[in-house]
């Protein structure tokens, strides 16, 4: 059995970047990286397995727009030693309300986009997007450059090829235990390191391969999709990744991506926003909310609300989807140290896919012993443990 200097499990959005960094570092490094599953098998199940996830610098919050900024800095260089497309910079629109349940939310993005005149217009209720009608009443933001979406599947596949290309070890099986800093695999392998990350999105809080369980709670959320046909799709082709709140009464965000060719060739819009839902307790609830299509009535609000954003769409059919997110007691992510040889990188709180690549270098300072001191950031990332 080898001996790394360190071990990453979990190659998604946080993990596969952080083995990256390590190996760039010039650190001997594993990745373990656990292939997508097929529907219906035990997983690890990610909603990183999808074709396309909203990316901005705008954010309701300092930190999350510094950790947006930074990632999205480095998208084009990923891009070019990579070889694969990654970012699609369509821009990206925030429309809120500055009276109701989501007011705070609302004045905490215009702030931000104060901050940053040069990048964001901000344009009260109107707009000259196409194709989209900005709800009543609301305030909206456009960030023309710098924003749009991403790749999540292309994005985790182009970080752990450039950390093997660094040196790092890719292992495409799961971790199913954790003795000190010998690591089992799935595939009755095994791998050791004098440190290791576990990186584990969803799973952290039930795989056992921490020390003590991390407090957040794991929600099932529905997204919902409207089919296009190829004309359709490319009259909406300059249309934004789009964050909103539909009127004064709303307590929570939606969002919408613009049209993505998805893996079986068709074209989608997908809307998404939900506040209340399922609990996700272990492996196997992941598993069965993963083998179905979610919640029809939330799909039907979804749709309901993306129509009235929409006016003129042209729709082929529509589908619903599952969906899960992580929300930790803090509401930012978890970059801590966990235990002598160990640290966590997980907590996405719904906002985490874009910000992967900085996460993941957060994760190599802590678990290296730099620490995140004089890194520009407000909170501390600091874990809270159950």
């Amino acid at each position: 059995m080898e001996t790394y200097d360190f071990a990453v499990i979990g190659g998604g959005m946080m993990g596969a970047p952080c083995a990256r960094h390590l190996a760039e570092a010039g650190h001997s490094v594993a990745l373990v990286a656990a292939p997508e599953p097929e529907a219906g098998e035990a997983g690890p199940w990610g909603s990183h397995f999808d074709a396309a996830r909203i990316a901005r610098h705008l954010a309701a919050d300092a930190d999350w727009s510094l950790l947006s900024a930074r990632s999205v800095a480095r998208y084009r260089d990923l891009e070019r030693r990579a070889g694969a497309k990654l970012f699609a910079e369509v821009g990206a629109v925030m429309a809120g309300h500055v009276s109701g349940p989501m007011e705070a939310w609302t004045r905490g993005w215009i702030d931000v986009a104060r901050g940053m005149p040069e990048r964001v217009r901000l344009m009260g209720g109107r707009m000259d997007a196409v194709g989209w009608v900005p709800p009543a009443r609301s305030f909206v933001a456009h960030e023309r450059r710098g924003a749009g979406w991403i790749d999540p599947r292309a994005m985790r596949e182009a970080q752990a090829r450039l950390a093997e290309a660094a040196g790092a070890t890719v292992l495409r099986t799961a971790a199913v235990g954790r003795d000190g800093g010998t690591v089992r695999l799935a595939d009755g392998g095994a791998v050791s390191a004098g440190h290791v990350v576990v990186a584990t999105g969803p799973h952290a809080a039930s795989d056992g391969l921490l020390p003590a369980r991390p407090a957040m709670t794991v929600w099932a959320r529905t997204v919902a999709f409207v089919h296009l046909d190829p004309a359709e799709a490319r009259r909406l082709s300059k249309l934004p990744s789009i964050i909103w709140t539909p009127d004064e009464t709303w307590d929570h965000d939606l969002y919408a991506l613009p049209p993505v060719r998805y893996p079986d060739g068709g074209y989608r819009l997908k809307v998404g926003g939900q506040k209340d839902g399922p609990v996700i307790a272990d492996a196997g609830g992941m598993r069965d909310w993963f083998a179905g299509d979610g919640d029809a009535a939330v799909g039907d609000r979804l749709l309901d609300a993306l129509r009235a954003l929409l006016p003129d769409l042209a729709e082929a059919g529509t589908s619903t989807g599952p969906c899960a997110v992580v929300w930790t007691e803090t509401g930012y992510p978890y970059v801590d140290a966990a235990g002598p040889g160990v640290t966590v990188l997980c907590g996405g709180n719904g906002a985490a896919a874009k910000c992967g690549d900085e996460l993941g270098r957060l994760g190599m300072l802590v678990a290296t012993g730099a620490g995140l001191a004089g890194e520009g950031y407000a909170a501390d990332f600091r874990a809270v443990w159950a």
